[in-house]
């Protein structure tokens, strides 16, 4: 998958990437949950007004911000300079140990 040679050193790039990549969606979906875990206790169970949905909406709209630019933005910046191989690779690296990340917290959440 990462080719051979003197490019090795790209691709081994392009994993840490895509690891850190992963490993920051990893952390923040981690942080949102928390916060969804707590936010009963923080804020009431029931919805008291307008602002509650607004708030978990608003939520919803910036981790899909920031958990795309964490999947996307550098494949994308990567695919717009040129280097369209490198893009797609690192996309499909990052999608894959997100992939892993989730099968390994799944597997704990049931042996739980």
């Amino acid at each position: 998958m990462f080719g051979k040679g003197k490019r090795c050193g790209e691709c081994g790039q392009l994993a840490k990437f895509a690891l850190l990549d992963a490993l920051g969606v990893l952390v923040y979906t981690s942080a949102v949950a928390w916060l969804m875990l707590n936010g009963e206790r923080w804020f009431g169970a029931e919805p008291d007004n307008v602002l509650q949905p607004i708030a978990a909406l608003l939520l919803l709209v910036l981790s899909v911000a920031v958990v795309g630019v964490l999947i996307f933005g550098k494949p994308a910046l990567l695919y717009l300079e040129g280097k369209k191989h490198e893009g797609v690779k690192l996309l499909v690296c990052t999608l894959f140990i997100l992939f892993l990340l989730t099968a390994i917290v799944l597997a704990a959440n049931v042996a739980v």
